[in-house]
């Protein structure tokens, strides 16, 4: 949530700000409704001042008759205060929901664009594999033994699920394992939260009211399954005042994640890029303001560090204006390479929110004179079925088998090569 004396001090800076998003801030709904707020105010202070007053002439007050009048118009008073207090209260839900739907401000470098082809890419690295045999894709390859199946997921649930078999599901465990061991090992503490979140820890990210045709809602109870662990973990310090040396707070988290992907029919049906559960490995942190750009610079070098280790080719792009998440100050993205569709993947998005999610949760950092919100970060460590998807591309053979990244074969029990054809 912005800051709502900087929408009344500077309307034309983040008016201009948010076009670059292709967000059209409605000024005069922003004044309309702000105005009604001050105008209730005002007379309820003046009010509630009246009454104190009274209160006391009443207190002083001698002469049972003038008492009586007096009271009167107290009892008056207090019926006006209560009517104008209901109206406040109903002119500051407005314009709470008003600023739930703006998306944060955008840093200074995140480049212009209205589309991901205007993302900037800031450097590749790894070898592209080079093939001497016609490649599978990693549902073809996964289906020669039924490591994968999209069948049986369908008759449990329904399509964009998946079923994981034998030494398919093994290696999906590893990766999820080296990941988290691999982060700890770097200062990230691990942490276990509820997959089942409420409607506030959804606002308090930025998930609501936005994004809500995306979520899962439970039927007979205000709670959602998370889309991402970043919910659960920012909710954490919600209402709570850190101390200035406890920062940075870093936390590691591996989590299913639920996502109905509203907006997206039609894409990636093939496979398991985009499934309506799937698991990450998350990274969050709580940092101080003046360190933001740097704790965001880090946690994004942790994600991309496994990536290199698994010897995975990836470019590491900068969002621009039109692409960045509507929570984000600025977003970097790691894409991994995929042989089969001779492109780059997205993997792993590591966004700085500044304080847009602290606000919402109010989340301080204890300072001498007053509190100041930290800055909250987050990004995936990695996606962990779009990592198995691409060692399964970039390590097949032609035989049809996958070879296991060396880092992972301790992880596999000593495994070096999947043998997935019957």
């Amino acid at each position: 949530m912005l800051d709502i004396n900087l929408l009344r001090n500077n309307l034309n800076e983040i008016q201009n700000n948010l076009q670059k998003r292709g967000f059209d801030f409605d000024v005069k709904a922003f004044e309309k409704i702000d105005s009604k707020r001050k105008k209730l105010q005002i007379q309820t202070e003046s009010l509630q001042e009246k009454s104190n007053i009274l209160a006391k002439e009443i207190a002083q007050e001698k002469n049972q008759a003038v008492k009586d009048s007096k009271l009167k118009d107290a009892k008056k008073i207090s019926n006006d205060l209560k009517e104008i207090k209901t109206n406040l209260d109903g002119a500051l839900n407005d314009l709470n929901n008003f600023l739930l739907e703006i998306p944060n401000l955008l840093s200074e470098d995140v480049p212009e664009g209205k589309s991901e082809e205007s993302n900037k890419i800031i450097y590749e690295k790894g070898i592209i594999p080079k093939f001497s045999f016609e490649i599978k894709d990693h549902q073809q390859l996964g289906e020669l033994s039924n490591g994968i199946n999209f069948e049986e997921s369908v008759t449990i649930a329904k399509s964009r699920f998946v079923v994981l078999r034998n030494e398919m599901a093994k290696l999906h465990r590893a990766l999820s394992q080296y990941m988290l061991d691999t982060h700890t090992e770097n200062g990230y503490e691990e942490i276990y939260v509820p997959y089942l979140v409420n409607k506030n820890s959804l606002e308090g990210t930025g998930q609501l009211p936005k994004f809500e045709e995306d979520s899962f809602k439970i039927s007979n109870e205000e709670m959602y399954l998370i889309p991402t662990a970043e919910v659960p973990v920012s909710n954490i310090y919600r209402n709570k005042i850190l101390n200035s040396d406890e920062l940075p707070i870093s936390y590691v988290a591996h989590t299913p994640c639920f996502r109905r992907e509203a907006g997206s029919y039609g894409k990636d049906t093939r496979g398991i890029i985009r499934q309506h559960q799937f698991e990450k490995v998350e990274l969050v942190k709580f940092v101080h303001p003046e360190d933001s750009e740097t704790e965001l610079d880090n946690l994004t070098k942790d994600a991309e560090a496994i990536l290199t280790n698994l010897n995975l080719p990836f470019r590491k792009v900068i969002l621009c204006s039109g692409d960045t998440g509507f929570s984000s100050s600025k977003t970097y993205d790691l894409e991994v390479w995929f042989p089969s569709q001779k492109t780059y993947r997205e993997i792993s998005s590591c966004s700085n929110f500044k304080d847009f999610q602290s606000r919402r949760m109010k989340i301080r950092i204890k300072q001498s004179k007053e509190n100041i919100l930290c800055h909250t970060i987050n990004g995936s460590g990695l996606a962990v079925g779009r990592t198995l998807a691409a060692i399964i591309e970039n390590y097949q053979t032609e035989k049809g088998s996958i070879m296991v990244p060396d880092v992972l074969i301790d992880y596999m029990g000593g495994t070096k090569e999947l043998n997935l054809p019957r």
